[in-house]
């Protein structure tokens, strides 16, 4: 569960663009109404710019905010599905989408990036939980109790910002 977060506490989180461009960026307006105990990362889309995207996760204890890209594909077929890396939830057509995000540092400004297929909307906590259902509508059965699957998708989360931070060490 993420504890409610205040915009001032969202843009001082990010890791991979400049205080400027931190600044600058799109919050969401009604963080009081956000479903916080469902949420266990925040994510929205740039309804301004569709291909940005943020991130906000804690991280020992600390909160660490990405900027995302959508990568432009091609749209698919609604009868083709995908997955997404973190939740493992199903998803038709283009309900996940492939995210890029510069890495920090100097790789970062030299353009090296990594990327991960997400829910499109960022919801991973809300398909978790069964609070938003995929267009697919389907759910995988699984032994796992929620509190597990909330575990493996965190350390999902966790594997993809561990390369945005640490570069090629944190991929092996």
């Amino acid at each position: 569960m993420m504890r409610p977060l205040t915009e001032s506490e969202i843009r001082s989180s990010f890791v991979n663009c400049s205080k400027g461009e931190a600044r600058r960026l799109f919050v969401p307006r009604d963080l009081p109404g956000l479903p916080w105990a469902d949420l266990d990362f925040l994510g929205w889309r740039d309804p301004g710019a569709p291909d940005r995207a943020y991130l906000v996760a804690e991280r020992g204890g600390e909160l660490t905010g990405v900027v995302l890209r959508a990568v432009h594909e091609v749209r698919r077929s609604a009868a083709k599905s995908t997955m997404c890396s973190v939740c493992l939830t199903p998803h038709a057509g283009s309900g996940s989408t492939l995210f890029t995000a510069a890495r920090v540092g100097a790789a970062g400004r030299q353009g090296n990036t990594v990327g991960v297929h997400m829910c499109a909307d960022l919801a991973c906590p809300l398909y978790l939980r069964g609070l938003r259902k995929s267009e697919t509508g389907l759910r995988f059965t699984e032994s796992l109790s929620l509190e597990e699957r909330v575990a493996r998708a965190g350390a999902n989360l966790d594997a993809f910002l561990a390369k945005i931070l640490h570069g090629e060490a944190a991929a092996s």
